[in-house]
């Protein structure tokens, strides 16, 4: 049995591929969608040995099939957004707790005590529907700060602009988490020159404004509210960790998560540090759903374990990896 205190307390990479391969046997025993995708690339428990040899699952199998390692009652269901009559991935999670540690957890690591924050959200796309990973874990950042100027805006960006001077002039330290085209909308209306203020961008147009290389965005965004970097947060829907980036695009994973660049062309090798590729995710924190996911990112890795994320796959369908009729 794989307890959470196993994953969370990880501190070393030789520590983290020897929970990754018992993850993968439990969830190889476990998990039935995942089971069969092993079986049709001839992987199994006796010829894994190594991280690179760990089969990930096209992160698309959480749009059609239950994608479960255990046989708890569901607590919860997140969904990703999508527009109407879009198929929208479902992440079905057994214990939330395991959610809440992992990302309480990861905040601490790179942001110290939550506390020490008034957080600020402005993600209206995410709040204006249900089942949002991200809403779950901003309202509870928010309830967490204890800070009585904490909490979600939605369209009332005036309230929003006077708030945030208000509290960056007099010193406190704030952490704005904002969609990318709401920030966007943000600055437009106001230039702001804050001292104490980190702005996260959680990534995204939804479909309200033309999509932009990241480095032109963040340009925009630095000047727009004065800042000297752009954080950002690489989460989704069907995972339970996120990682973070202080600046430049260069995303970093808490001790339990790690990722993997994959071959464009043969989704079963992989690429030199440096060399663009597919991202491949391990997240021990789904121990009970999926923790080898095969996204439909393209990225690099650096030689010190931090990542860029530098686009998507053009086509809907991660290349190599046709085994979508299980």
């Amino acid at each position: 049995m794989i307890h959470s205190n196993d994953i969370f307390t990880i501190a070393s990479k030789k520590e983290f591929e020897k929970i990754a391969l018992k993850v993968f046997r439990f969830q190889f025993d476990n998990n039935l969608v995942y089971h069969k995708f092993c079986t049709l690339l001839n992987k199994n428990k006796e010829n894994v040995k190594s991280l690179i040899e760990i089969p990930f699952l096209p992160i698309q199998f959480f749009k059609s099939h239950k994608v479960l390692s255990s046989s708890e009652t569901i607590q919860a269901t997140f969904t990703s957004s999508g527009t109407t009559g879009m198929i929208t991935s479902k992440h079905l999670v057994t214990d939330i707790s395991l959610y809440e540690k992992s990302y309480r957890n990861a905040f601490s690591q790179f942001y110290g005590n939550i506390e020490d924050y008034c957080v600020l959200a402005l993600l209206p796309s995410y709040l204006e529907r249900e089942g949002s990973s991200l809403i779950h874990m901003v309202d509870d950042l928010i309830e967490s700060s204890n800070h009585p100027d904490s909490g979600f805006y939605l369209n009332n960006y005036n309230e929003l602009i006077s708030k945030l001077i208000e509290l960056d002039n007099s010193g406190q330290n704030v952490i704005l988490i904002g969609v990318t085209y709401a920030l966007l909308d943000l600055i437009e209306l106001h230039q702001f020159q804050l001292k104490n203020t980190i702005i996260m961008e959680t990534g995204g147009m939804k479909g309200k404004r033309k999509e932009m290389i990241r480095e032109e965005l963040h340009k925009i965004l630095c000047e727009g509210f004065g800042v000297p970097v752009i954080n950002s947060e690489y989460g989704m829907t069907e995972l339970l960790s996120q990682a973070y980036s202080l600046g430049n695009g260069v995303f970093e994973c808490p001790n339990w998560m790690q990722i993997l660049i994959r071959d464009t062309e043969d989704a079963l090798s992989y690429v030199k540090e440096g060399k663009t590729g597919g991202i491949n995710v391990i997240d021990l924190a789904n121990i009970n759903s999926c923790s080898f996911i095969a996204t439909q990112d393209l990225g690099k890795k650096n030689p010190n374990y931090s990542f860029e994320v530098l686009g998507r796959f053009d086509n809907s369908d991660i290349r190599g990896c046709n085994l979508m009729v299980l």
